[in-house]
């Protein structure tokens, strides 16, 4: 029950879905057209590393479409990158053409909202849930807000179920591929990722100055930090 409430929670931070699952968020498959444009994403759970991955591609040489709301801050001194269009996209699909010839972060929950008239890359960053429980709740604190006071076991869980969904649906989307990023492989060794990136997208990125935005000391929240953190 309590994995089912996290769940319902995950989701309801995009209210404008109206969805329990991302299965349940079916487009047509029209025939696959020569020229069809593709669009970059970056995706993954909040705190996942998804800002990180946004900042790299941009000064690889990739523009990014952002909306300029959320400013940096404490939690993510570099700035969000955020699309606040995103959370319509099952209202109004076709405005995701403003992210053509740019990089656009969509979190993983709003994936499947993703019309079917383009083509992705999608760069899928991962991160020991854990770590993203963590730093979830670090922000939290920063901002003043109250952290829920679920079992942490039981936040993983939801993710963990969230994460199995999102994978099953990408293996079924013919029209998008998929590079999936250790978070900590970005860190450890930033220059191997960013040329794995950058061949993923296309090998016309600078790698020299991605793996020049990574600074280890903004990874606050590692699994070996955590194991006598109750939760």
């Amino acid at each position: 029950m309590v994995q089912k409430r996290w769940a319902r929670r995950l989701y309801s931070q995009f209210r404008p879905l109206g969805l329990e699952d991302p299965s349940e968020i079916r487009y047509p498959h029209p025939e696959r057209e020569v020229g069809v444009p593709v669009i970059t994403v970056v995706s993954g759970l909040p705190r996942s590393g998804t800002s990180l991955m946004m900042q790299m591609i941009v000064a690889g040489g990739i523009p990014a479409l952002t909306d300029g709301l959320r400013s940096a801050d404490e939690n993510n001194p570099k700035g969000y990158f955020e699309w606040e269009p995103a959370k319509s996209l099952k209202q109004d699909p076709e405005t995701i053409a403003a992210a053509e010839g740019k990089v656009v972060k969509i979190i993983s929950a709003l994936l499947p909202l993703l019309p079917d008239s383009y083509e992705y890359r999608v760069v899928f960053m991962i991160r020991p849930l854990e770590e993203v429980v963590a730093s979830q709740n670090k922000m939290l604190q920063r901002l003043g807000k109250e952290v829920p006071q679920t079992p942490k076991a039981s936040v993983i869980a939801a993710f963990e179920k969230h994460l199995k969904e999102i994978d099953g649906w990408l293996s079924k989307t013919p029209n998008l591929v998929v590079l999936r990023v250790e978070h900590s492989s970005v860190l450890s060794r930033p220059q191997e990722e960013a040329n794995q990136v950058s061949a993923f997208l296309g090998n016309r990125l600078d790698v020299g100055r991605m793996a020049q935005q990574v600074e280890r000391s903004l990874h606050r929240e590692k699994v070996g930090l955590l194991s006598s953190t109750p939760g």
